[in-house]
């Protein structure tokens, strides 16, 4: 029965260390010594709830369960948001588990362990093999941030040929700039001011808006999609007249309120919305194998992974001064 130290909120909002134990391994589980775990601003949302935080993990594999059948002892693998699905549903049988009606995701499933921890137990049919070439400080954020941006360009239609925004330039935008570019499509990243100008187009982008004050955009031929990632919602107002006719909005912010838009230039120009979570596991697999083959690596803070060093990357997150995800190690 492995026992092993966890990270958990509390109502009071602070980190807890503690311990937990898991029964003994069974069918395919496999027990992972974790190596690195990514903040991501969904670990917020939880962290004055009484579970183990963090969901973008990379580690060891140290035991199998006695169903195990293609991970081995010593490999380095990584896990994200979903840890199981039915199976045998419309969607898990089309590739599309991540929208089972019995998916478990973070934060509703396994509350006693997460990848703020010293290891955990998952499911291999959840796990994923990490490149050679990718470190595992490097794999750990691409695990819900990765895969967050790269199944917004790869499963919804957008061609190399096609002209791409992405709003803010932070720990989903730097990655969305990275995949964009290296998938060939013209990438226009819009922030707030032009202090991340420069770092925007070293990660690919073609051009850079500055946003502040702005009440009407003029760029040229106008994009094809447009990627959100900001902790809030533009000014639609400003950015629908220069969405082409039957452009994608990707509102990628966690948010728990309404979705709001103007109605008749939305409906005019054919416009889509297209809600997206996390990744399918194929695209998941494809996001880590394009991210080594081009290069794409986050822009990372690390931390101790302790009570202290936790609080101190919530906190940078927090406030926004994150560059551009954290990664906390486990101190052995």
């Amino acid at each position: 029965m492995p026992t092993f130290t966890v990270f958990k909120g509390n109502k009071d909002g602070k980190i807890v260390k503690a311990q937990t134990t898991k029964p003994d391994l069974q069918d395919d589980q496999v027990l992972i010594k974790i190596t690195a775990s990514g903040l991501c601003g969904t670990d917020e949302h939880y962290k004055s709830a009484d579970i183990v935080l963090g969901h973008e993990g990379a580690g060891v594999v140290e035991d199998l369960g006695p169903n195990v059948r293609f991970l081995k002892k010593g490999d380095r693998v990584g896990w994200g948001y979903q840890h199981d699905s039915c199976g045998h549903c419309e969607w898990c049988l089309t590739g599309k588990e991540h929208y089972c009606p019995e998916r478990e995701f973070y934060g509703e499933a396994n509350l006693d362990q997460g990848s703020l921890a010293s290891h955990t137990v998952w499911k291999e049919s959840f796990l994923f093999k990490l490149p050679h070439n990718m470190s595992d400080e490097e794999a750990a954020p691409l695990m819900c941030g990765g895969a967050t941006v790269f199944t917004a360009l790869h499963s919804f239609g957008i061609k190399s040929t096609d002209r791409v925004g992405i709003m803010g330039v932070g720990g989903l935008g730097h990655l969305a700039i990275q995949f964009a570019a290296r998938m060939g499509c013209d990438v226009v990243v819009f922030s707030g001011s032009d202090s991340k100008k420069e770092e925007a187009k070293q990660l690919g982008a073609k051009e850079f808006v500055a946003m502040k004050g702005k009440k009407e955009l003029d760029i040229g031929r106008k994009l094809d999609a447009l990627i959100v990632t900001t902790s809030a919602n533009p000014d639609w107002s400003v950015m629908l007249p220069i969405l082409a006719p039957t452009s994608t909005i990707f509102p990628l912010t966690v948010s728990f309120g309404d979705f709001s838009i103007p109605h008749l230039p939305f409906i005019q120009s054919g416009i889509t919305i297209q809600g997206t979570v996390v990744a399918a596991r194929a695209v998941h697999q494809h996001m880590l194998d394009f991210a080594a083959l081009h290069g794409i690596k986050p822009v990372i803070m690390k931390f101790p992974m302790t009570e202290q060093g936790i609080t101190e990357a919530m906190n940078t997150l927090r406030d926004g001064k994150m560059r551009y995800r954290g990664v906390l190690i486990p101190q052995i």
